[in-house]
Order: C-alpha cells, then structure tokens, then sequence
C-alpha cells in the first residue's frame, strides 16, 4: 500500500492559500519527505478560485490528486469547500472547512443565491468533517488574514504532523513583520481542532511517517 498523502487546499484568491501550501511544503520537505505541490488560479486576482495540491511521501511521482484521492480537504471558504468536495476518499477523508462566507460577484449582484447550507452538505459527503472558525479566530489575533495560517494549524493537527519543526518552516516563509502573529494563528489551529465539530468519530490517526508527505495540486 502506498503511504502518500494527498492534500487539497482550496479558497479564494487573497485568502493565502498559496503561502499555507508552501508552509506545508517546506515543513515536509525538511523533515525528510518527497513532495511535490501544484497550484490551479482561477482569476485569482478577481476574488476566483484557487487551488493548491500536496503530495508527501516516501516517493512521489506525480503532483496530480485524482478525484476521490484526498486524504484531507483544507477549505477556507464555505462555498469553496462544496467545489471540491468530490476531492475528497469517501473513506477516511477529512475535510476542515473555515467557517466563513466571500460573496460571488452573481450573488451580490442577485443573480446567484450564496448556499447557507454547505457545511451540513459537506458533512453529507465526506466521513469527517471539522468546522473552525478560523477567520474569526485570526481576527481575534489582530488580523484576519491570518486566518490561512489558522487552518494550515487545523490541517497539521489532522494530519498527525505536528512534531515536525513549524517555527522554522513559518520563520522561512513568513515575513519577519508577520512572523509572531502567525506562530499565534499556527497554535490556534492546532487547538482549533479539537473544539471544532466533527460529523463522525471514525476519523482516521494519521501518524507523521518518515518520507512520508507530499504537495499536491
């Protein structure tokens, strides 16, 4: 059996999905593991979609997550979280979804109607779903941008990875300004986990595997 992760980050353009990707990345890559990490902008510039892919492991050998391969499913917006849904192992998957809204141009403009209900569809789909109100969270930190960091804290604590060295992975890719609040919103995400609300307790351990995590996009 293979012991590649897959990773799905998606969210909308602005909300740094693409620095929580990197963060991952170079975490993983400096405790040993082969990833590989890609990224898909959707008008990113323009509020669109964009995604990031991880995958980790002993040997990689391709950046493509499959539909229905993603051990984890990181969502920093609700309506983003139901795109890519079908990302997800309807077996053991694990989706964190941020439990905040970003209006579509058709839904402020009438045209579209914002889906209220996406974290219940979400918890529909896949067998482990945990809500974090991570945008709030990193607010309460002093900035809401740092909401990113917030759920990458989420996404390493699911992941079972959170004895690799997160200081020097968020000291290499954070600017030194930034670097204080964003250990701040890394610890949060980390206990975020464990008081958010989950659909099911048959959550799978993923325990961190030496060469074990890979980016994927």
């Amino acid at each position: 059996m293979s012991n590649v992760k897959n990773v799905v980050l998606c969210g909308v353009g602005g909300q740094g999905t693409i620095l929580a990707s990197k963060i991952l990345s170079y975490a993983l890559i400096e405790a040993g593991y082969d990833v590989k990490m890609s990224e898909i902008h959707g008008m990113s510039q323009r509020g669109g979609s964009v995604t990031t892919q991880v995958r980790y492991g002993d040997k990689v050998y391709s950046a493509i997550i499959g539909k229905g391969s993603a051990d984890v499913l990181v969502a920093f917006e609700k309506m983003e979280a139901l795109r890519y849904l079908d990302d997800v192992k309807a077996d053991g998957g694990v989706v964190i979804i941020n439990d905040h809204a970003i209006q579509s141009l058709p839904t402020l403009q009438g045209m579209a109607a914002y889906p209220e209900d996406g974290n219940d569809r979400g918890k529909e789909k896949a067998g482990d779903v945990r809500v974090i109100k991570a945008t709030k969270i990193a607010g309460e930190l002093g900035n809401e941008k740092a909401a990113n960091v917030v759920l990458l804290g989420a996404a390493v604590k699911a992941l079972g990875l959170e004895a690799m060295d997160w200081d020097a992975a968020l000291a290499a890719c954070v600017k030194p300004a930034f670097l204080d609040m964003n250990r701040a919103a890394f610890k949060a995400g980390l206990e975020a986990v464990g008081k958010s609300r989950k659909h099911r307790q048959s959550a799978p351990q993923t325990a961190a595997r030496p060469g074990g995590l890979r980016l994927i996009r």
